[in-house]
């Protein structure tokens, strides 16, 4: 049996998430009180049904504060009985949340009593806190759609191979905010830029014309074996201890060039030995696609 928990912030793309994970043949139940848990995957457990084979069950802040606190003793006890578990959290950023809350005009799950979206939100932050600290992989969805949530979901949690470490290398720009899903943060603005060349400035760094001009700085060809090396023995050391992902960002100004070419460069230099290996670019333009805000509430219940 496959249990994945999906938790997180009310906006964050919760809802995208399960049914992303129901496509892909998990039997998704959402708003599930923590409470009922023992008794479901009792239930689950003893039955011959291969249809629980791959679970997953969304957790809110919505039941009582001491009922998610215990959520992740009962994770680790099921862990010990065998049970293939894990724990996807999502998160955004307050002034996303916000955005995404006033675009929808949807009603925050806690903004009741008088309370304001704010304050709601920074109540649901505390009340999920042993949820993120269980977390298995955090995902900042600040900068994603609906479709780029989808690919996280599928690529670094539905395909990934039993036992085996999933890498996300991912670019962002600092004047756009650190993601508050990374293991490790690295610095590439000391390089030289690109963007003070008129002629290369429209193009990124997965561009040919600025992947050469970066190829042939020494400093940036430093930087990037440097960064080899270190995450050489840091891979080592969350595969021996067993950690299913790792998340690896690095920022440069705007996020469009630097970051961008060492994004690309580590990740054709790790994936022939990493298959679960995903390179994300937070600050590029997307495609045309909804914004997670403006996606549909997921319903009640799903089989």
């Amino acid at each position: 049996m496959r249990l994945i928990f999906v938790s997180g912030l009310s906006g964050a793309g919760k809802s995208v998430a399960l049914n992303a994970l129901e496509d892909t043949g998990f039997y998704c139940i959402d708003n599930m009180p923590a409470a009922m848990l023992a008794p479901l995957i009792s239930h689950t457990v003893r039955s011959k049904d291969r249809t629980y084979d791959r679970m997953a069950i969304g957790l809110d802040a919505r039941g009582a504060e001491q009922e998610i606190s215990g959520v992740p003793a009962t994770i680790d006890e099921l862990k010990r009985s065998g049970i293939r578990c894990e724990v996807l959290f999502l998160l955004a950023t307050d002034d996303e949340l916000l955005r995404r809350y006033a675009e929808t005009k949807r009603r925050h799950p806690l903004a009741r009593d008088g309370v304001a979206l704010r304050e709601a939100i920074a109540l649901e932050r505390r009340v999920l806190e042993p949820m993120v600290n269980a977390a298995d992989l955090v995902v900042d969805t600040s900068r994603m759609g609906v479709h780029d949530l989808r690919e996280v979901v599928a690529r670094r949690v539905e395909q990934r191979a039993s036992g085996r470490l999933s890498i996300t290398f991912v670019s962002f720009g600092f004047k756009h905010g650190l993601p508050g899903d990374a293991d490790f943060v690295f610095d590439a603005r000391t390089l030289p830029n690109p963007y003070w060349d008129t002629a290369l400035r429209p193009f990124t760094g997965r561009d040919p014309e600025v992947a050469r001009w970066l190829g042939s700085q020494p400093s940036v060809g430093r930087l990037l074996e440097d960064l080899a090396a270190f995450l050489e023995v840091r891979i080592a050391e969350h595969q021996a201890s067993n950690r299913r992902y790792l998340t690896v960002a690095i920022g440069c100004t705007g996020g469009q060039h630097r970051s961008v070419y060492l994004v690309e460069r580590l990740a054709e230099r790790f994936a022939a030995r990493f298959p679960d290996l995903l390179a994300r670019h937070s600050a590029l333009p997307a495609t045309a696609q909804p914004a997670l805000g403006r996606s549909p509430p997921a319903p009640a219940a799903r089989s």
